[in-house]
């Protein structure tokens, strides 16, 4: 396969995170200011029990795109890009054992890791969009404003990172949001309490 497919598919994969990351964000949003009450209790059901298995497939498919573009195509990856490994790598084993073990506080210590992944790409975008922003990482073997792969006009390797990372953290706040069922028991018990005579 070349790299020219590899790529295009993996910027479809992350430009599909990015519209799911955004449907979460809008439904949020309209269930908030009340234009449509219980929207995100709907999607919550619907996807709260495969969120940590759609999270852990957004962090392999992320770790295995790195690798393809390191290994299989030759790819010199900058510091930026080795930092961002560091992020993401591990949530691929960490979110398969929570997983596995329904962990209702994978949030905890997964959301951080890939907030810190979403940060140095934001940051890794800009050095590669915005000449002379500075970077005391990158060196002139592998250079950190050096584009190997665009696709659409915009996907480039830290854009398929950072939505992988916001499509991690988005997975994990829906299976970390309390289902319906268990907000109206708590409030039930809250508003419904006797004294015990």
């Amino acid at each position: 396969m070349s790299v020219e497919v590899v790529s295009t598919f993996l910027a479809l994969l992350a430009l599909g995170a990015g519209f799911g990351v955004l449907a979460t964000l809008t439904l949020w949003v309209l269930d908030r200011i009340g234009l449509v009450p219980g929207a995100m209790d709907g999607f919550t059901e619907l996807v709260r029990p495969a969120a940590l298995w759609l999270a852990f497939l957004v962090a392999a498919v992320a770790m295995a795109g790195s690798l393809y573009f390191s290994i299989g195509a030759g790819f010199v990856p900058c510091d930026l890009c080795w930092y961002q490994r560091i992020a993401m790598y591990p949530l691929a084993p960490i979110l398969a054992v929570a997983a596995l073990r329904r962990d209702p506080r994978v949030a905890w210590y997964a959301v951080p890791v890939a907030l810190i992944g979403a940060a140095l790409s934001i940051y890794h975008i800009g050095v590669e969009r915005l000449p002379g922003m500075p970077s005391a990482w990158c060196s002139l073997q592998s250079p950190c404003n050096v584009i190997w792969v665009e696709r659409f006009g915009f996907v480039t390797i830290p854009t398929m990172a950072l939505l992988g990372f916001l499509a991690i953290v988005t997975l994990l706040l829906v299976y970390a949001r309390p289902a319906p069922a268990a907000e109206e028991t708590r409030d039930h018990l809250i508003t419904n309490t006797e004294p015990i005579s």
